[in-house]
């Protein structure tokens, strides 16, 4: 699937996206439950692929 997004379209969704990357972050930090932290790494890795995407599309 391929989706256009404007300039200013991929702009908002990535500050929203570094945003939940922010709070996913403290989150990791703050969780003891091992299997939780680790999908919750597992998010992290998504949304750093999605951002760097994101980021080619729009220099």
């Amino acid at each position: 699937m391929e989706i256009k997004l404007t300039k200013e379209e991929i702009q908002l969704l990535t500050q929203l996206l570094s945003s939940d990357m922010t709070r996913l972050i403290l989150e990791i930090a703050h969780t003891d439950n091992r299997a939780f932290r680790t999908a919750l790494k597992a998010r992290e890795e998504l949304l750093k692929g999605i951002i760097e995407k994101l980021q080619v599309e729009s220099p």
